[in-house]
This record gives structure tokens, sequence and C-alpha cells, in this order.
């Protein structure tokens, strides 16, 4: 055998399939990688993101090539912008052949917040999940989640009691389909601002009775949580197409409150 030759292995995967059935996602999941993001200050964010990395495959083809997803990641790539990320999804279909394609990222985002009195600064962390598809080499579609930690508190309670009310953490996931780029930053402040009030990392005596009245003086049941935000994200001519949940897990029940709008802009 010729020292050539020995390269030549058989290519399974690229054989032919007799069963004629397409598939519509293949790929590899859970794949943990380093991601560096540009935040809305074009400043450099790193944080670690799980991946899933999907293809169509053909009926006629037995299977996809699963190394290539890591070879798409392992092309030198400093910092990642949500161009970037638009044009790996391209890169992906060319490199595995594939017509259609889809790259889902799942990562905690960190912000910077001021305590609202002492400003003392401190770190949050949101859970952000970007999807980006395609069923055509260059048309990439997007779509851009948050899970935004915030305090709620319950009208009910309030006008019921003599003095206090309870409150309670809650998850507020917004999803946005994009027409325009829209900064992380920005989705997440939409729904601190609609909430009893924003949650921080770092609070200090005074800052903690400024969250508690704030909260106090801004009660909230799950549905004016997910119809306030809805009419923001209604209002905003970047998204076409989003969804808005909230989850309150309840300080007085061993459940918890939902509720969940969505709908499409014109």
């Amino acid at each position: 055998m010729n020292a050539p030759d020995r390269f030549l292995l058989p290519d399974v995967q690229g054989s032919p399939d007799t069963r004629q059935l397409a598939i519509q996602q293949v790929g590899v999941k859970g794949l943990r990688y380093p991601l560096a993001l540009l935040d809305a200050n074009g400043a450099t964010q790193s944080t670690v993101a799980t991946l899933a990395m999907t293809v169509g495959l053909s009926p006629e083809v037995k299977g996809t090539h699963m190394s290539r997803f890591v070879e798409l990641l392992e092309q030198p790539r400093e910092v990642t912008s949500i161009g970037a990320l638009r044009q790996m999804v391209v890169d992906m279909l060319s490199l595995l052949q594939a017509d259609s394609g889809r790259i889902e990222l799942k990562f905690p985002y960190f912000i910077r917040k001021l305590a609202p009195v002492s400003g003392v600064a401190s770190l949050l962390d949101v859970d952000t999940t970007i999807e980006l598809w395609s069923n055509h080499a260059q048309q990439v579609s997007m779509a851009l989640t948050v899970v935004v930690p915030v305090t709620s508190l319950c009208p009910c309670s309030k006008k019921i009691s003599d003095y206090g009310a309870h409150n309670q953490r809650s998850h507020l996931t917004l999803r946005v389909q994009l027409h325009e780029q829209m900064a992380i930053e920005e989705l997440i402040r939409i729904g601190e601002e609609e909430a009893s009030c924003e949650v921080f990392g770092l609070l200090k005596r005074p800052d903690e009775k400024w969250v508690t009245e704030r909260a106090y003086d801004n009660p909230k049941f799950v549905e004016d949580l997910v119809r306030d935000i809805a009419l923001r994200l209604k209002a905003d001519p970047r998204i076409w197409k989003w969804s808005v949940a909230s989850e309150n897990f309840e300080s007085i029940h061993n459940h918890s409150a939902y509720a969940l709008i969505e709908g499409t802009n014109a």
C-alpha cells in the first residue's frame, strides 16, 4: 500500500441511503464553547455557550459529517457579533453541503448594575439564548430570548392587608424575532422596567429600603407583567414576532403563577 493510500478511507456517512426519508435536523447538541460577544457599548464580554448545531439531511444521504460542526467553531474568530453569527450559519450550510440549518447558543450574559441609592456596582447574570436558522443559503432568521429575574408584588395582597404585601422573585422570558438588530441589554431592560422592581447582585441597607418601597408602590399581577411588556414589544418596529411569559415563584404557595402572551407585529 502506498503511503497516500493509507488516508483514502471510506466515507460511510456520505454513502447512499435507500430509505428515502429526509431528516429535518441532525448534528451536535450540548457542545460547550467559549464565546466572546460585543455588548451594547462595543466592549467585549467573554462567556461560555452551550450550542446545538444541526442541518437538514437529504433522503438519499446516509449521514452528516459531525466533525465539521466543531471545525466550524475552530475557525479563527476573536470577537462575535450578531452579524458574525449569521455568517456562521451560512458557512455551516456550505461546509456541510446542506440546504437548511440551525444554530442555537445558550449562555449567561452579564450586565453591570449600579445599586439605586449607594451606587455600588455588581454583576447580574441573565440566561440568554440566540437562535439562528436558514432554509436558504443567504437568508438567515434570528430570535433572541432573555430570562430576566425581577421582583413582583401582589396587588391583591396589598389591597386586603392592613400592612405589608407578599412579593416574590419572578422570571420574565422575552423572546423576539427581529427585523433589525437589538442589543441584549435593551431587551433585558424592557423586562426590568415593567416589573414591580428590578433585582441587583449587591445592595446596601439604603438600597434595600428603596427596592422594598419601589415594589410596594408598583404592585403587579402576573397578568399585568406580560401585558405591560407586550405593549412595549408591539410598539418596537425592529420586532416582527414576540412572546413574553412570566413565572412568579410564589412566597405564600408551593407553586408558581404563570402567564404567557405572544403576537406578531404588522
